[in-house]
């Protein structure tokens, strides 16, 4: 079985309570399923789980480099070219990021109010960019749109390989097909 949810911002990837924030427990998930993956507290969008320990690892493992977009809602006004770092690689703390996609999105994405919302600064405009990477470190776009300069504000995950979010609501959760790309062989 592999479940594809929109973990709302504020709800910690997994069952047992950690540090007083809500848990995928109060969703009303099937039972027996595991996240495959993860999102921060402070992050939201497309979390799947599944009850398929192998398929689990396959979609956890960068090895396996299943693309995850994201759309991130940055302070400031990046140019492509402030984003070009991104795409050939960048250095962050101990490590060089592998090269990813990234782009501004113009207009900009149709997404919900998060609730609680953004703070918006009425002198600093934002904008909204799509980065697609083939890895998953910790907080690792934030940590790469802070490095060109534009702090993220709002993170949303919205496809991971070919299962994307459109249609489901934060906390709503629906039973998806293993695409072939991510069967084991």
């Amino acid at each position: 079985m592999l479940v594809a949810l929109h973990k709302p911002y504020g709800m910690v990837s997994q069952f047992m309570p950690k540090g007083g924030w809500r848990t995928l427990a109060e969703l009303g998930l099937p039972p027996g399923i595991h996240p495959a993956g993860r999102l921060d507290a402070d992050s939201e969008g497309l979390l799947l789980l599944t009850d398929d320990g192998r398929l689990q690892h396959r979609l956890s493992d960068p090895r396996f480099e299943h693309p995850k977009t994201y759309w991130a809602q940055v302070e400031g006004s990046p140019t492509e070219d402030d984003l070009a770092p991104m795409r050939v690689g960048l250095a962050i703390r101990d490590y060089v990021t592998r090269p990813c996609r990234a782009r501004l999105l113009a207009p900009r994405p149709d997404v919900r109010p998060r609730e609680p919302p953004i703070r918006v600064r009425r002198s600093i405009p934002d904008t909204w960019i799509e980065l697609v990477l083939h890895e998953g470190r910790n907080r690792q776009v934030r940590r790469m749109t802070a490095a060109v300069g534009f702090p993220t504000l709002r993170l949303v995950r919205v496809a991971i390989g070919e299962i994307q979010l459109a249609g489901i609501g934060p906390g709503q959760w629906r039973e998806v097909e293993v695409p072939r790309s991510m069967r084991g062989t």
